[in-house]
């Protein structure tokens, strides 16, 4: 199934880091590295990234893992070598990419709600897992689950030089008896004198935890939670941590 690609990830890369700053990720990135860490063992040393976009995790997590990233976007995979030279980037389909060899550990962020299929998050979670070491760790961070989902919408603005950006996103369910929710983005854009108005729409997959576990569970991973940081507010959510048993 073709995943349509949003602005965000082609059209509008070049103001992506504006949008979605880097030091946003850090606190998250920390939580997840102490939960591969209490998983794994021994100490886990690599760690493959799939729709890793733009690097943000990655470059928080540098000083503890050998990483290789992968996305579907070659413009996203840009900023990510701008961001990240020393690691290893791969371009790909995180629902077909086979390297041909094994990590400690396995990352899927937020690229994951694209999938909006149970088949499609099947096919990722089997990537996950055939790159996946006896005894490795995968994590699966969806930014939402059936359960919790609710409607909402927040601003954000930003400003770089003589760019600036202001901004809003929208998040609804208009049909709750599929699996899908759809985020809309309008960006109002400035550069210079010169003022732009973008709207950028998402469709992406809403599943239930069961589903989640389910679909984990029947790649052969053992499923397990942990909590992560969702705001500067100490609001936390729970995403899946799934090791591969030893054998």
């Amino acid at each position: 199934m073709q995943v349509t690609q949003p602005l965000l990830y082609g059209d509008l890369v070049l103001w992506y880091r504006l949008i979605d700053p880097v030091d946003d990720h850090a606190e998250e990135a920390a939580a997840i590295q102490v939960a591969i860490e209490r998983a794994v063992e021994p100490r886990p040393e690599t760690l493959l990234e799939l729709g890793a976009g733009a690097g943000h995790n990655a470059f928080h997590l540098k000083r503890r893992f050998r990483r290789t990233l992968n996305d579907l976007s070659e413009a996203m995979l840009g900023l990510s070598r701008d961001l990240t030279p020393d690691c290893e980037h791969e371009l790909g389909d995180m629902r077909t990419l086979r390297l041909g060899r094994q990590f400690d550990a396995v990352l899927i962020h937020d690229a994951i709600m694209y999938l909006t299929n149970e088949g499609d998050v099947r096919a990722a979670a089997e990537t996950a897992f055939a790159h996946t070491r006896p005894g490795g760790a995968a994590v699966f961070a969806p930014d939402a689950v059936r359960e919790t989902f609710q409607e909402g919408s927040e601003t954000f603005s930003a400003q770089d030089g003589v760019r600036s950006m202001r901004g809003l996103d929208w998040s609804m369910d208009p049909d709750p008896t599929d699996d899908t929710f759809v985020t809309e983005y309008v960006f109002l854009l400035r550069e210079g004198d010169v003022v732009s108005l973008v709207h950028d729409r998402h469709i992406e997959g809403l599943f239930s935890i069961e589903t989640w576990r389910r679909i984990l569970m029947g790649v052969g991973c053992d499923v397990a939670t942990f909590k992560r940081p969702v705001d500067d507010h100490g609001e936390t959510d729970e995403i899946f941590i799934c090791r591969r048993p030893e054998r």
